[in-house]
């Protein structure tokens, strides 16, 4: 249980980076995350499973019209690259406007995507609303954490570049941003289709980890979800995000499981311990950390040895000089 919540963990960190660089450090908010997951995850499946394996998995639709397969990591790479050219398409209506337009349009695009990939026009390349199945899944136990840290090492090296000053000149003040040089579109496009890119990638990963991949699965609540675990952790702060991602899947996926079973002490059986109170719980936890901690665990702030090693000393001299 401990592995397999780190990794699902490690994958959701990078899906929730990748949405607090556009939500966070460019200031634009949102709500397709799923559907470019969903992309990600397809792309990856459709050209990674076998193709012995094809006329098993596509049976209702002759074995399908792709008989070749592609190496793992180029799939998941063109699964980030397919999410980020949706993504550009998006952007070059919604960009221009404000920011509670792109919401509308990102969450009825991840709405549209999944009617798409379950169109059975599509089956042959899609499997339709079929499960797709039988693709490579993980090799070693330490491949998602390779590949999500490396693309989190990414983000993090943008966000400190020119390009993430100006996102955050952007997320500051559009206008002085304006006023500086900085053009509005082509950064805010380029934020958004780096965003999608990676939750691509983060989209095939999950794939690699459910070991099947079912359109109807990607729906708006795992777009919410990944937007919660961003504000938990701090609106502007990768280490929140991850810290806030490993949290949120031990407390939904591990820790609170317990509250799922029906429990009996004696003869008496405990009327709220049954299925589904375990979310009931969770969302009350969740409502508290919102409504007591607004910044998020780290606000915009970043975790660093330094910053705990500062902190340190300061309690040790106080305790000293008491």
């Amino acid at each position: 249980m401990l592995m397999m919540v780190l990794k699902k963990g490690a994958i959701y960190a990078l899906v929730a980076v990748a949405m607090n660089l556009l939500n966070g450090f460019t200031g634009l908010f949102s709500l397709g995350q799923s559907g470019f997951m969903l992309i990600g995850a397809n792309i990856y499946a459709i050209f990674t499973i076998e193709t012995g394996n094809r006329a098993q998995v596509y049976q209702y639709y002759g074995g399908g019209i792709i008989q070749f397969t592609l190496p793992t990591l180029v799939s998941i790479i063109l699964g980030g690259l397919v999410a980020a050219f949706f993504a550009f398409l998006i952007g070059l209506p919604v960009l221009r406007l404000k920011s509670d337009y792109l919401a509308i349009a990102t969450l009825g695009f991840a709405e549209i995507i999944r009617a798409i990939f379950q169109y059975d026009g599509l089956g042959p390349i899609t499997n339709g609303s079929n499960l797709l199945r039988k693709f490579v899944v993980f090799e070693t136990a330490l491949f998602p954490f390779a590949v999500a840290g490396a693309c989190i090492l990414l983000i993090a090296l943008m966000i400190h570049s020119t390009y993430g000053r100006a996102f955050k000149a952007i997320r500051d003040d559009e206008i002085a941003a304006e006023a500086m040089g900085i053009n509005l579109f082509r950064h805010k496009q380029m934020s958004f289709v780096i965003s999608s890119f990676f939750a691509g990638i983060g989209g095939a990963l999950l794939a690699m980890y459910q070991t099947t991949v079912q359109a109807k699965a990607f729906t708006a609540a795992m777009t919410y979800e990944i937007l919660l675990i961003v504000v938990i952790g701090g609106m502007g702060s990768i280490s929140g995000s991850i810290l806030a991602s490993f949290l949120f899947v031990a407390a939904s996926e591990w820790w609170l499981r317990f509250l799922d079973n029906v429990t009996v002490i004696g003869t008496f059986k405990v009327p709220l311990m049954r299925s589904g109170f375990r979310m009931v719980v969770f969302s009350v936890i969740i409502m508290a950390v919102v409504l007591f901690y607004r910044q998020g665990i780290m606000g915009d702030k970043e975790l660093s040895l330094h910053r705990l090693g500062a902190r340190f000393t300061r309690k040790k001299g106080g305790a000293d000089h008491g």
